[in-house]
């Protein structure tokens, strides 16, 4: 089984938390309380293969941001999150983006998914569908727009992210290694 570690970010109240309940117990939170940290496990199957997932739920909260860089170092795919509701939580994902850039370092493609949340609130909606497909061209990442709520797109912004993973970081075959035979001294 392939394990990967997997970091969800966003700012403060864009629905990390709920997303993430959401892939990992198939509930809904209903009332938002704010994370500091919360690390959940969880098998996959996605292709046939199966793969563990260590989830981890990160604070949105400004105070807790210096903890980023801690758990981008950490991290083998990423899930940027922000809300469909609140047009600024997206200035957060690009600079989350850039600083997952600037601390993994350019050694291949950084598996990223970016996640709009909220999609059921379409009367607040703020965030239009062209400036997301203006920014998945300009970033070359995968975007969905999920509700945890209705449990729409949920599933699917994990499963990308798992062939990303597996395409970056591929299971490495073990081959046996042969001992060698022990060559006494020879003397002529």
């Amino acid at each position: 089984m392939h394990p990967f570690k997997v970091v969800v970010l966003g700012a403060g109240g864009v629905g990390k938390s709920a997303l993430t309940v959401r892939f990992i117990q198939n509930v809904f939170l209903e009332h938002y309380d704010p994370t500091i940290e919360e690390a959940y496990r969880r098998n996959i199957t996605v292709d046939g293969e199966n793969s563990s997932l260590e989830v981890l739920d990160t604070a949105g909260a400004e105070q807790f941001t210096s903890l980023n860089e801690v758990y981008i170092k950490a991290g083998k795919g990423f899930v940027l999150v922000f809300s469909l509701t609140q047009e600024a939580t997206l200035k957060e994902v690009d600079h989350l983006r850039k600083q997952i850039y600037q601390i993994k370092g350019d050694s291949g493609p950084i598996p990223i998914v970016v996640v709009g949340t909220k999609l059921d609130l379409v009367s607040e909606r703020e965030v239009h569908q062209n400036t997301i497909k203006a920014l998945a061209s300009r970033w070359g990442l995968p975007f969905y727009e999920t509700s945890a709520k209705r449990n729409w797109h949920v599933s699917e912004v994990f499963e990308s992210l798992v062939r990303q993973m597996r395409t970056r970081y591929p299971l490495e075959e073990k081959t046996p290694t042969r001992k060698k035979k022990q060559i006494g001294c020879v003397i002529m």
